[in-house]
């Protein structure tokens, strides 16, 4: 689970993440405050769609550790130096789109996108460098296949 911040017209609004073991996106959410009742709000809303995982790993940011402690799932945590990497990377795609729709201007437009993007880039990622290139463009014909049939 990580925190990023989004310009709002300006203002800074805060997008929640929660990544699974293998990057792919699970939950996006939307708050005006970094504090532990964000926090709170989002681990219950993620946990709820989810389930409890075996462990959950963030960041230093003490509104985890008290969220957790208030859900009993302390004992979950795990924060290191380098242990959220996966989900800060997530982030990357995220901003390289926000750059190139000049940033946001409602906050009911930025949750839309940010659960939307998600979605759509959980489906066509296929990590090119894990696999040769044949089995990557069956892939990619398979996903953009089932891609054309749901959008139907």
């Amino acid at each position: 689970m990580d925190e990023m911040y989004v310009k709002l017209n300006g203002e800074m609004v805060y997008l929640w993440r929660a990544v699974d073991h293998e990057g792919e996106i699970l939950e996006s959410y939307i708050t005006k405050t970094r504090d532990k009742d964000a926090a709170l709000t989002f681990m219950k809303k993620a946990l709820k769609r989810h389930g409890s995982p075996d462990k959950i790993t963030t960041d230093g940011l003490r509104s985890y550790r008290a969220a957790m402690k208030d859900l009993g799932n302390a004992d979950k945590q795990e924060v290191g130096r380098w242990a959220n990497n996966r989900v800060e990377n997530s982030h990357l795609q995220f901003r390289r789109r926000e750059r190139a729709m000049q940033r946001f201007r409602r906050m009911k437009t930025l949750q839309k996108f940010a659960s939307v993007h998600a979605n759509v880039h959980n489906h066509f990622s296929l990590e090119r460098h894990l696999v040769d290139r044949q089995t990557y463009k069956d892939r990619r014909s398979a996903a953009l296949a089932e891609w054309q049939i749901l959008a139907s």
